[in-house]
């Protein structure tokens, strides 16, 4: 059996850091390789829906993304130094800043969902909607594995 979580351990590594190159090519292929974070940049486009979501904030960015608040912080960063996004302070805390999308960066936003898009149908091709159906709760339950790890008891 610890083989085959060592197995399954350098599959799951393997995997994303091909997923994260077939992206990135496609970002590049499509003239958005600059587009540092593209997922924070669709993040940004959900919450300018809703002007009281809190999901503007660097925290709350940083929390939906899974990684530090100073790593949210250098991508909006350079966002804002390539004319994706603009800040501007909160109306109802002056402390914090809303970080916006340019139209640039609506923009940039179409062409990174269609790259996810495009990775995605060439990731899941071949596969049934059955399996895709039967990877996904897998998946799910892994991350409730991660995510909640008190919350299953060890066989």
């Amino acid at each position: 059996m610890e083989d085959l979580f060592h197995e399954m351990d350098l599959l799951s590594r393997q995997f994303n850091q091909t997923h994260r190159a077939a992206v990135q090519a496609e970002l590049n292929a499509a003239g958005l390789g600059e587009v540092g974070h593209p997922m924070l940049v669709s993040i940004l486009q959900s919450a300018e829906a809703d002007p009281e979501s809190q999901c503007q904030a660097q925290r709350e960015l940083a929390d939906l993304l899974h990684v530090s608040p100073p790593a949210v912080a250098n991508s909006l960063k350079c966002l804002e130094r390539d004319g994706y996004i603009r800040r501007e302070p909160w109306q109802k805390d002056a402390r914090r800043n809303r970080v916006i999308l340019t139209e640039k960066g609506a923009a940039a936003v179409e062409g990174c969902r269609d790259v996810f898009r495009r990775v995605s149908a060439r990731m899941m091709a071949g596969f049934t909607p059955e399996e895709l159906q039967q990877l996904a709760q897998f998946q799910r339950r892994m991350l409730d594995n991660l995510t909640h790890p008190d919350s299953h008891e060890k066989e």
